[in-house]
């Protein structure tokens, strides 16, 4: 586009700006989360029902290993370089922790319901099955 952006034919957001915005993948509109990391109902704005997608828990298994991985590395070099006093691992790590793990479920699974949509992706059946 003359502008710099890029934007699909149809006016859908990309799955990267879908998952940092909290963008609907049909619309573009704000407001795909209701809680925290919870999905609201449907859109506000297209009605797109957001329960028809399953995103599931693999966002927070693969969110849980790297971020732990991350700290304990973090901690280590910290506790080994420095040797500070427990209390200002508390101080750094706790609040790190649950920022990075609040966010990235936030982008992860955003970035997975967009996916889902873009690609009709859907649960398979039997019928799936039985054809050749």
């Amino acid at each position: 586009m003359p502008d710099g952006t890029s934007h699909n034919e149809k006016g859908q957001p990309g799955i990267p700006a879908a998952a940092l915005f909290a963008l609907c993948p049909r619309c573009g509109a704000k407001g795909l989360f209701e809680g925290a990391t919870r999905f609201a109902q449907r859109c506000r704005s297209c009605g797109l029902d957001f329960q028809q997608f399953n995103v599931g828990d693999g966002p927070a298994a693969f969110l849980t290993m790297i971020i732990g991985a991350l700290v304990v590395g973090l901690a280590l070099w910290l506790e080994f370089t420095w040797q500070p006093p427990f209390w200002v691992h508390i101080v750094l790590w706790v609040p790190l922790v649950a920022g990075l793990t609040l966010w990235g479920l936030r982008v992860s699974k955003a970035a997975l319901l967009a996916a889902e949509y873009q690609r009709h992706a859907r649960e398979a059946t039997s019928d799936d099955l039985r054809k050749d």
